[in-house]
């Protein structure tokens, strides 16, 4: 946790055992050392909780089945989402499904493109950096992803990217603007149906990832 939330929540707690004596405050843990990554970049970076993530001692089968690709449990973020591990499974399905399941519709670069323009937008520094390198790994342009992570999503990169990305823009906005003009352009860049359907998944998808991840924990270098 950033030392300014550690210190306002101790602030707020404070504040609540004065009004009332009988509320019996405990310590807040720690926050995590990090060393914050200095921009956005497709680097492999590192990523500490907020919260304990469930010891692998205490994993029961329950819990390597909710992770669906058993390696997983050396990962903290895992770990720590494994401690509701219905909700786990469903969220690694539909991830899956929504990456990794290319037998037609969008290709899978303009996915991870699609996601890491939502994790720019929202400010997700580890989600962005995946999943640029997704991007680029999958045959997207590194300049051109670069060019996402440095200038945000405003960048103007090709009309096919733009339109995507923009898409993106307007489903991860709050309230979401997401409607029949990002659709058009969409198809006016030439995606069919199951692509359009792929693009929506992808940065919806990231839309609420994200959130997720930046509620529980901090990139680190």
């Amino acid at each position: 946790m950033p030392a300014h939330v550690a210190v306002a929540a101790r602030e707020r707690a404070g504040a609540t055992a004065e009004r009332d004596p009988a509320i019996a405050t405990e310590s807040l843990p720690p926050a995590p050392r990090v060393d914050e990554p200095q921009r956005f970049t497709q680097d492999v970076l590192g990523w500490k909780p907020w919260i304990e993530p469930l010891p692998v001692a205490e994993f029961t089968e329950a819990h390597y089945e909710a992770l669906v690709q058993r390696d997983r449990v050396h990962m903290p973020y895992f770990r720590l989402l494994a401690r509701d591990p219905e909700a786990l499974r469903e969220r690694t399905l539909t991830d899956l499904d929504i990456f990794f399941n290319t037998d037609a519709g969008l290709p899978r670069a303009e996915r991870e493109l699609a996601a890491a323009a939502a994790s720019r937008l929202n400010g997700c520094v580890f989600c962005a950096s995946v999943h640029s390198r997704f991007a680029t790994e999958q045959g997207a342009d590194r300049g051109e992803v670069q060019r996402l992570l440095d200038e945000g999503v405003g960048a103007r990169i090709s009309a096919r990217i733009d339109a995507i990305v923009d898409a993106t823009v307007a489903l991860t906005a709050t309230p979401p603007r997401f409607g029949q003009q990002e659709i058009a352009a969409l198809r006016a860049v030439g995606l069919g149906e199951l692509e359009l359907l792929d693009a929506i998944q992808a940065g919806a998808f990231f839309n609420w990832a994200n959130r997720l991840m930046l509620s529980i924990g901090e990139p680190s270098v």
